[in-house]
């Protein structure tokens, strides 16, 4: 592969509302400089954690051109532009591109289930041969508990084979280190990123390039101490540290749903209520469940 592989820390960014439950831009860019000042090496937004499919396309290219035009390199963005229709996919991708933003993460077509490999190959190649970009670095999204859709070692090698610099990685999100670490090993160079913050450190050292996770919304200082400093064994206590914080942080957010936990440790940490709101159909945590989800922060490393 010609290009420099995709590697660190990725936020799986949470997106801001305002009282009308629309896109808070301000809000959103001003997380993306947050995250990038904490430490992240970029910021993948648009995804689950995100609300992507709880937008529409409008408001998915307002968020992106708000990031870009608030002052976030546009290197070190990486959205979300897989949907089910192949031509909302193409739109979505080629705006990135208009931005400069040359790197997306790239959801199956997800309603329809069971579909054959060729079916699949067949939806990723109509776009990748659409959009016909040299620039183009495309992550695919291997999230099946949700879109109930697998991305499989087939169809990886496939991509690969047929568009080697343009597919350039994965962000499994299925939990199943040994999956990821089969990835690497069949396919040097290409970057196998974790979808779940604990998993960070063990995939790093089977080959792994990086992460893209929902608790780097919240310590993502911790992911990129143990992403600039897993391979040093002098640095082995402040690793271990580093992992543990972000093991406790991930195991709070699990104990409530997720996407408004996660939404409502943003709040309290940055002393912003509104961060909290999520959009239907997702429900954020009531009064009482926030009150007791920042007495427990209180308790972390």
């Amino acid at each position: 592969m010609s290009k420099p592989r995709i590697g660190g820390v990725y936020c799986a960014a949470v997106t801001p509302l305002d009282a009308e439950l629309s896109p808070d831009l301000a809000r959103f860019v001003a997380h993306c400089h947050r995250l990038l000042d904490a430490g992240c090496h970029g910021v993948a937004l648009l995804g689950t954690t995100g609300e992507a499919n709880s937008f529409s396309l409008a408001e998915r290219r307002a968020i992106l051109e708000a990031a870009v035009a608030g002052g976030v390199d546009p290197a070190r963005l990486m959205p979300g532009t897989g949907l089910c229709a192949l031509a909302d996919t193409i739109e979505l991708t080629r705006h990135a591109l208009s931005l400069g933003v040359t790197r997306v993460v790239m959801l199956p077509p997800f309603y329809y289930k069971g579909v054959a490999e060729d079916g699949l190959y067949a939806a990723y190649a109509h776009v990748l041969d659409a959009v016909a970009d040299d620039r183009l670095e495309v992550v695919l999204y291997h999230i099946p508990q949700v879109s109930g859709v697998p991305i499989g070692h087939g169809l990886i090698a496939r991509l690969i084979a047929a568009y080697p610099d343009t597919v350039v990685g994965i962000k499994d999100s299925a939990g199943d280190l040994a999956n990821m670490a089969a990835i690497a090993a069949a396919h040097p160079g290409f970057a196998v990123l974790a979808g779940a913050d604990p998993l960070l450190l063990p995939l790093l050292g089977l080959g792994g390039a990086g992460c893209i996770t929902a608790t780097s919304n919240l310590v993502g200082d911790s992911l990129r101490t143990v992403y600039d400093h897993h391979a040093d064994p002098a640095a082995a206590d402040r690793v271990a540290a580093a992992q543990a914080r972000i093991e406790a942080w991930r195991n709070l957010s699990n104990s409530y749903v997720q996407i408004p936990a996660i939404k409502a440790m943003v709040a309290a940490t940055t002393g912003e209520d509104g961060l909290a709101r999520v959009r239907p159909p997702l429900v954020a945590l009531d009064a009482a469940a926030r009150a007791a989800l920042a007495a427990k922060l209180e308790t972390l490393p």
